[in-house]
C-alpha cells in the first residue's frame, strides 16, 4: 500500500518541477570564487586574489586555518620551533615539508597539516591555549615568500608574519582576528599581502556549494594540482549519480559529506575544449533537507570562466518520512497552486499519542494546525491554505513527541 500511495505522490509531483538553466561566471582567467544559493538562485562573488589565509571562527573549541591555494600559493612547513622564526634561511627551501588544504574536508586546512598536535601549534595545559610551534612559509606564484606563525588560539587567531624582500625578512607584523567577527559566516578572512581582513564568502545559510579553483590529487598522476571545480557547504551533502539510461532517485541516492563530492570531473578536456558528463546527476540537500538536482551543461574554460547547468528542486519527490517507528509522512502536490495540498501518513500500530499537522511562515509564525486519526492503516487528508500568500513554509508532522518538517511552496 505505501509503494501505491507513494507512486501516486511522485506521479502528482513530478509534472510541476520546474528546471532552471544557469549561466555562472568566475570570470576571464578565473578571477572570482562564486558562491551559490540554489534555494533563490542567488550568486555572490568574491575576487579570488583578495584573501591569503583563513580562519574557523564558528567555535571556540574548533580550530581550522586554509591557505588559499586556488591562487597558486604553496604552504611549507619551514620549522618547529617558534624560535625558529627569526632564523628562516630560503636556502633549504627543498628540505622543507609541503603542506595542502584537505579538499575533502573544509577544517582539515594545509596548516592543520603540520607535525605539531594541532597541525601548526600544542595545547598548553596551563593557560588553555593552544600556542604556535610550527613556523611555515607561504610561496606565491609571483615568487613572493611570507613566513608565517600563528602565535596562539583563544577566543581568535594571534599570528604573525613578515615579507621576503630579496635580502631580508621586513615589514614584521603581529595581528589578531577575533572569532566574533563576521558571526554569520564560518570563516574569517586576511590577505598577508595587504595587511587586512577581508569578506570572502557570504553567511553560511546563504550558500549551497562555491566554483573555485583548488589543489586535489590527481592519481594518476600521482600528484597535487590545480583544478576548476566546485566544494559544497558543510552543511549539505550531495550524492552523485549515473543517469545514463534513467532518472535517478532522490530517495534511494546515496548522500555524501566529502565537500569535494561535485567536486572538478564532470568536465574533460579533449585538445580543443571541453566535453561535459551531461549524464551525471547531483542531488544536493541542504540543511533543511530541501533536495535540488544538477546538472552541468557547458564549460567555457578560462577564456570567460562561464559554466552553465541546470538546476530542478525535487524536493517534493522525496517519499515518506519516518516520524517514528511505526509513523510515516508524506504530503503532494508542492509547489501547490491552488493552495490544495494532501497529506499522506500511515499509522503501522495504534497509538493513544495525538498526531497533529502544522504548517508555519518562515518567520515561525504558526498559520494552521489540524489533528489527524490515530487509527491503524493510510490515511489522507486534503487541506486548504489558499488564504495563504504565495511563498515557502514549514509543514510540521507531530505524533507523540516525534516530529518531522518538510518545505511547502505555495505558488
Amino acid at each position: 500500500m505505501k509503494k501505491i500511495i507513494l507512486s501516486a505522490i511522485l506521479l502528482a509531483t513530478t509534472i510541476i518541477n520546474a528546471q532552471e538553466t544557469v549561466t555562472i561566471s568566475m570570470g576571464a582567467g578565473y578571477t572570482d570564487e562564486v558562491y551559490v544559493d540554489l534555494s533563490n538562485q542567488t550568486e555572490n562573488t568574491y575576487t579570488a586574489v583578495n584573501w591569503d589565509v583563513a580562519f574557523l571562527r564558528n567555535s571556540a573549541q574548533n580550530i581550522g586555518i586554509r591557505v588559499n591555494d586556488g591562487i597558486g600559493i604553496t604552504v611549507f612547513e619551514a620549522a618547529n620551533s617558534p624560535d625558529a622564526f627569526d632564523t628562516i634561511d630560503l636556502s633549504n627551501e627543498a628540505s622543507w615539508t609541503t603542506l595542502y588544504n584537505d579538499d575533502t574536508n573544509w577544517d582539515n586546512g594545509a596548516f592543520m597539516q603540520g607535525s605539531a598536535t594541532y597541525g601548526w601549534g600544542e595545547y598548553n595545559p596551563v593557560t588553555h591555549v593552544v600556542e604556535g610551534t610550527v613556523v611555515f612559509v607561504l610561496k606565491y606564484a609571483d615568487g613572493t615568500y611570507i613566513k608565517f606563525i600563528n602565535e596562539s588560539f583563544a577566543a581568535g587567531y594571534t599570528f604573525k608574519f613578515a615579507t621576503w624582500d630579496g635580502a631580508a625578512w621586513v615589514n614584521e607584523t603581529t595581528q589578531t582576528v577575533e572569532n566574533d567577527s563576521n558571526p554569520e559566516t564560518r570563516y574569517n578572512y586576511f590577505s598577508l599581502t595587504n595587511n587586512a581582513a577581508v569578506i570572502a564568502e557570504p553567511s553560511v545559510d546563504a550558500w549551497d556549494f562555491v566554483f573555485r579553483k583548488y589543489i586535489t590529487f590527481l592519481d594518476p598522476p600521482g600528484q597535487y594540482y590545480p583544478v576548476t571545480g566546485v566544494l559544497h557547504n558543510p552543511n549539505v551533502t550531495i550524492a552523485q549519480n549515473d543517469e545514463t539510461s534513467e532518472e535517478g532517485d532522490p530517495n534511494t541516492v546515496t548522500y555524501l559529506e566529502e565537500i569535494n563530492t561535485i567536486g572538478y570531473d564532470w568536465k574533460s578536456f579533449n585538445g580543443t575544449n571541453y566535453d561535459i558528463d551531461s549524464n551525471t546527476a547531483y542531488y544536493v540537500k541542504d540543511a533543511e533537507n530541501s533536495v535540488y538536482k544538477v546538472i552541468f551543461t557547458g564549460f567555457e574554460g578560462s577564456s570567460t570562466g562561464n559554466i552553465t547547468y541546470t538546476v530542478e528542486d525535487v524536493s517534493s519527490l522525496l517519499g515518506f518520512d519516518s516520524v517514528t517507528e511505526d509513523f510515516s509522512f508524506g504530503m503532494y502536490p508542492n509547489p501547490s497552486a491552488d493552495g490544495q495540498v494532501t497529506i499522506v501518513y500511515e499509522n503501522a500500530a495504534s497509538t493513544s499519542a495525538s498526531s497533529t499537522v502544522n504548517i508555519h511562515s518562515v518567520t515561525g509564525a504558526e498559520v494552521y494546525t489540524s489533528a489527524v486519526q490515530n487509527n491503524t492503516g493510510f490515511f489522507n487528508k486534503t487541506i486548504d491554505v489558499s488564504a495563504l500568500k504565495s511563498g515557502v513554509y514549514i509543514v510540521t508532522f507531530q505524533s507523540g513527541d516525534a516530529t518531522v518538517s518538510k518545505k511547502l511552496i505555495l505558488n
